[in-house]
């Protein structure tokens, strides 16, 4: 899940931690298929609850202030409510968007009723990388440039991570049944989408479970309608590759400071995107990590070639999709809202985009 909003946003939003948890879910289109085969092993197949909580609960209860200015924030985000859409032009059947979470919860599995009679009568269905339809094609591309997701010089983690962060990554990864060796020959950036997530995650894609975008695929092949994607997964592991290593370290280091919280925070962001409030989920990001400074450099260029750049390839390649009429668009949530968000690019190459209760 990513957002594009304005970059005074990101540079006061709480810091280092933020960016990350934002890159992590964004990126689990193609994190997943990566930790599918880490998980493929008994430690991590175990079943493991979830049992994060709302964080924004607590800080109603806790600090009302606070959350009053979070709601604010988020009614201030442009298409921050929704995550089903109509898509028209003049002379064309209707189109439908919905933004997706890139996981396995049942819950996020179940679409809404209107969304998935959308998905039902639709023609053809566009998704993120329709590469994910077949996991071994998906795996050859991700392993095409090694030199994007591992270290090809024979560094491994060890050698960039001091001893103490070293062995707070292997406590980190043992919780999630991904012993060390495993990946500690990948880039920091593959290795932070490991313990970004829950074990209750990690131990669904173990046993095969779908994650959404890819079950909403899977679905419209087996019925015989066409599935388009929007980028290869080779476009989104440059996107990541492109940023500093430095930035790729300290997100990896904070996304474990987070510890046993992560839960809570994905809890959060899930309750966040099933009622509809995605723009509340930066504001939420924010009460969750102290406030920090610096790096404004290395944050600008993360919203730029993570966000703005993908948001512009999508909505460009989309628009001639949906020239033709009776389709169902799914990409993640949090690159709809925002004034440079998918929903506002449509928008100007002349369609007519508007919520669905």
């Amino acid at each position: 899940m990513t957002t594009s909003i304005g970059r005074r946003t990101f540079l006061a939003a709480s810091g280092n931690l933020l960016l990350w948890l934002i890159a992590a879910f964004h990126m689990l289109l193609l994190a997943a298929l990566f930790l599918a085969l880490l998980a493929a092993r008994p430690a991590a197949a175990k079943d493991a609850a979830c049992t994060g909580r709302n964080l924004m609960v607590e800080l109603q209860q806790n600090d009302p202030a606070r959350y009053a200015e979070a709601l604010k924030e988020a009614d201030a985000t442009p298409n921050g409510k929704g995550i089903f859409w109509k898509i028209e032009k003049a002379g064309l059947q209707p189109s439908w968007l919905l933004g997706s979470m890139h996981v396995t919860d049942p819950r996020v599995l179940a679409l809404p009723p209107r969304a998935q009679a959308a998905h039902d009568a639709a023609n053809t269905i566009i998704i993120e990388s329709d590469e994910i339809l077949d996991e071994r094609k998906a795996t050859a591309a991700l392993l095409a440039k090694p030199e994007l997701t591992m270290f090809t010089d024979g560094t491994t983690i060890d050698k960039l991570l001091s001893p103490e962060d070293y062995k707070r990554l292997e406590a980190g990864l043992k919780q999630r049944g991904i012993p060390l060796g495993a990946v500690s020959r990948m880039r920091p950036w593959m290795i932070s989408s490991a313990v970004a997530l829950p074990a209750c995650e990690i131990a669904r894609k173990a046993k095969g479970v779908q994650f959404l975008d890819q079950k909403i695929a899977a679905d419209a092949a087996a019925e015989g309608k066409q599935v388009k994607g929007l980028e290869t997964l080779a476009e989104q592991i440059q996107a990541m590759a492109d940023l500093p290593i430095e930035f790729h370290l300290k997100s990896l280091i904070e996304t474990l400071e987070l510890g046993d919280k992560m839960s809570d925070v994905v809890e959060t962001m899930t309750d966040l995107y099933l009622s509809g409030d995605i723009g509340l989920t930066m504001p939420m990001l924010k009460t969750v990590t102290p406030e920090t400074e610096g790096e404004d450099s290395n944050y600008a260029a993360f919203e730029q070639r993570v966000i703005l750049d993908r948001n512009k390839v999508m909505a460009e390649r989309a628009a001639p999709i949906l020239d033709g009429g009776n389709v169902f668009m799914a990409v993640g949530a949090l690159h709809l809202p925002g004034k440079a968000g998918v929903i506002e690019l449509l928008r100007q190459q002349g369609f007519t985009v508007t919520a669905v209760n």
